[in-house]
């Protein structure tokens, strides 16, 4: 019989983790729209996880690690590839040929729903806990509030790209689950084996669909946020990332995308003029109250002190 296992809670160190998580990924979402503007979307996607798997390779030879177990999980690696840099990239990166790095990260911020149900019917140890719910539904409402007036003035761009981002999201959902599977592999095992199984998928379809179309000619300016999210938000964010799935689960690691929203929209204003909008802000608000509750040790404080009062 399989030994049930239970993820462990929200400690502060792992929110420390999600936080710089949530802040490296929302960088992301500029980088990759100065990148997308010049380079073509699947080609961006083969670059980006080329690059990162050459680094971890090169850091597993440093460190005298050995990259055998992955080989030895080579199905599980490849499906989780497809779903957590094949399928997701693509269409992130399709969809910001037409979407503002906030947007793009505010749609994105749909995994946690997606990733609650997904894993409370395939995980045993994955609960769906009344706050887990509560927050999750408080973020996705903020979520809507940031997204909801673009939508009706039919601005932010078409309905197919935004449409794009929300199939990432609900990808990224499965993929979590998937990666709790490959929990007894060490993170940099893990994240190096994912990007150099996607790295394989993704060369011919490169060359098939896009011929290499956009890098002879990329500026200085898109190369740079290329190594950017090759090597800091995908190499470096994905061993930090298994390493939040394996001590915290996966819908607890997912609540990252509600964090990436506020990095990405900030950073929008920062690198690329991008406007912030009063709803936003509100829309901001709304996900770090679903956040707050989702931890549930400030209420949980209050009863405590209620208690001894």
């Amino acid at each position: 019989m399989r030994q049930k296992t239970t993820a462990a809670p929200m400690t502060a160190a792992v929110w420390a983790q999600l936080l710089l998580l949530g802040a490296i990924w929302g960088g992301t979402f500029v980088m990759g729209r100065i990148a997308v503007l010049e380079i073509a979307p699947i080609t961006l996607v083969l670059l980006r996880v080329g690059i990162a798997a050459a680094a971890l390779h090169l850091w597993l030879f440093a460190t005298g690690r050995t990259f055998a177990p992955a080989l030895r999980m080579a199905g599980p690696l490849f499906l989780l590839a497809l779903f957590n840099n094949v399928i997701p990239f693509s269409l992130i990166f399709m969809g910001q040929t037409e979407l503002g790095a906030g947007l793009a990260s505010i749609l994105n911020a749909t995994t946690p729903f997606w990733t609650a149900i997904v894993a409370s019917a395939f995980l045993p140890d994955e609960r769906l806990t009344v706050n887990k719910l509560a927050g999750v539904l408080i973020g996705i409402l903020g979520t809507a509030v940031m997204v909801g007036p673009g939508v009706l003035a039919s601005l932010g761009g078409p309905v197919w790209a935004k449409l794009l981002v929300l199939g990432a999201a609900l990808s990224y959902a499965f993929a979590f689950i998937l990666a709790k599977r490959l929990s007894g592999l060490a993170p940099p095992i893990v994240a190096t084996g994912q990007l150099t199984a996607a790295t394989v998928i993704m060369l011919p379809l490169a060359l098939l669909v896009d011929g290499g179309s956009g890098t002879a000619d990329a500026s200085p300016k898109a190369w740079a946020a290329v190594l950017g999210i090759a090597l800091l938000a995908t190499a470096v964010a994905y061993i930090l990332y298994f390493r939040i799935i394996a001590s915290a689960g996966a819908s607890n690691a997912s609540l990252v995308t509600l964090i990436v929203p506020a990095s990405a929209v900030l950073l929008g204003i920062v690198f690329l003029g991008e406007r912030l909008e009063l709803f936003e802000l509100a829309g901001l608000a709304l996900i770090a109250g679903g956040l707050v509750v989702i931890d549930g040790r400030l209420f949980k404080r209050r009863r405590d002190d209620a208690a001894a009062q």
